[in-house]
């Protein structure tokens, strides 16, 4: 099997990769990747060595160097990780989101039309859902659920989402969508949460929490949500959507807390800065549908999970410290700077 992996210099798109190649002897993986801020090459360097791997640089938005790629090589499987997934930064700049997370969705599935790929597959959220209020644990996210964005991020993977559901109904394009709780553990770039927690707190620096950290995710380790996609592309009902959650519901202070224990960090380097605009309260995913329909269920807990994730950036310090370069530098202190 020929899958084309978008996107994969970055987190899960990375462990995606090593995962499919380790599981898969057979199978030949290209990554295409446009290697911007939070996409590296350095986190491929082991499948580089790798005679079934293969790395093409360029942007999905790119049509022309898309369709280029398509030419040359009969996919069987084309997985979309790329996409711009800060929500943050898509409060400061919306448009770089609707032209990635859009249109660049959009090149692929007419190139997956034009080739006749076997499978289209969107590797999406479950912010395109909103959020859930604290009071109510009862409440979970369904494949159900209607969309109800909160960014310029969430409406941005929304719109691809739509999008890719309608080139299955108009064309006959065969698809599959997977939305999953927010992903940790290794090569996962250090402005998102667990990560920024774990190098900062290494460095004993300040450890910036929105509000009061009471918004609550569901954490899934990335190993399983790669296992669930493994499941989906083989043997997913073709248009169908897919909920892939940890059952690993927790605070965000929770969650810092529990890294500075693997640490052995003081809590006083907890700094509460002031909330971002339109911070969903809760995230909670209900699996039910992927565990009944292809058996697949997390198998890692949150305790184990932050284990492995503490120790993965203890022992790859010249990752996260070369990957943190003078872009994010500024980005960060722009951010954390102005809300401290």
């Amino acid at each position: 099997m020929r899958i084309l992996v978008t996107g994969g210099a970055g987190f899960i798109g990375s462990n995606f990769i090593y995962y499919i190649l380790e599981t898969y002897p057979s199978y030949e993986v290209t990554c295409l990747d446009a290697l911007t801020y939070a996409g590296n090459l350095e986190t491929l360097e082991s499948a580089l060595t790798n005679p079934r791997f293969k790395f093409v640089h360029g942007d999905i938005t790119d049509r022309r160097a898309v369709f280029a790629l398509f030419e040359g090589t009969p996919w069987d499987v084309v997985v979309n990780f790329a996409a711009e997934s800060h929500v943050d930064r898509s409060i400061e700049n919306p448009s770089v989101f609707l032209q990635t997370n859009v249109m660049g969705t959009q090149v692929l599935l007419d190139a997956c039309r034009a080739y006749k790929v076997g499978r289209f597959h969107q590797v999406s959220t479950d912010e395109v859902y909103g959020d859930l209020p604290l009071d109510r644990p009862d409440l979970l996210f369904t494949e159900d659920t209607p969309i109800h964005t909160s960014s310029p991020y969430s409406a941005s993977k929304a719109a691809a989402d739509l999008l890719v559901q309608a080139y299955h109904r108009t064309y006959k394009l065969p698809v599959t969508i997977s939305r999953c709780s927010n992903n940790y553990g290794p090569y996962h770039f250090p402005e998102k949460l667990i990560p920024l927690m774990i190098t900062r707190a290494i460095s004993d620096g300040s450890l910036p929490v929105y509000g009061k950290g009471e918004n609550v995710r569901d954490w899934l380790y990335v190993r399983d949500h790669c296992v669930a996609i493994d499941r989906i592309i083989h043997d997913g009902r073709i248009g169908e959507v897919y909920n892939v959650g940890g059952h690993n519901e927790r605070t965000n202070l929770e969650v810092v807390r529990a890294i500075l224990r693997e640490l052995d960090k003081p809590e006083s380097l907890i700094n509460f800065v002031t909330d971002r605009p339109g911070h969903d309260l809760r995230y909670a995913i209900d699996p039910s549908k992927i565990t009944k329909e292809l058996g697949w269920a997390p198998t890692t807990s949150f305790d184990r999970g932050i284990r492995e994730t503490t120790k993965w950036y203890l022992e790859n310090q010249r990752w996260w410290q070369r990957v943190m370069g003078g872009e994010y530098r500024q980005f960060s202190s722009r951010l954390y700077g102005e809300r401290g």
